[in-house]
């Protein structure tokens, strides 16, 4: 439970650097923008545990959150520039 509540924190902040570094027009808000920031620490997270990177119950590192966090920028971006009109 721990390394899930430091995974959105961490995941928050990673959004808003993700949203920094990532090329573009980005229309997401910054709601959004801590949506995906934490869908991208959670994904660090859980891929790096299932890879075997880190332990049962800990989290990703600040710099693989915001790689995962602009992988899910970047996949946010491709879905919605074909549903925009």
């Amino acid at each position: 439970m721990w390394s899930l509540i430091v995974a959105i924190v961490v995941g928050f902040i990673a959004g808003l650097i993700a949203r920094a570094i990532h090329p573009g027009d980005d229309k997401a808000g910054f709601i959004m923008t801590t949506i995906l920031g934490i869908a991208g620490s959670l994904l660090a997270t859980y891929g790096g545990r299932l890879l075997g990177l880190y332990g049962e119950n800990s989290a990703a590192g600040f710099i693989a959150s915001v790689i995962g966090a602009i992988i899910v920028l970047f996949i946010y971006n491709l879905v919605t520039k074909k549903t925009r009109v």
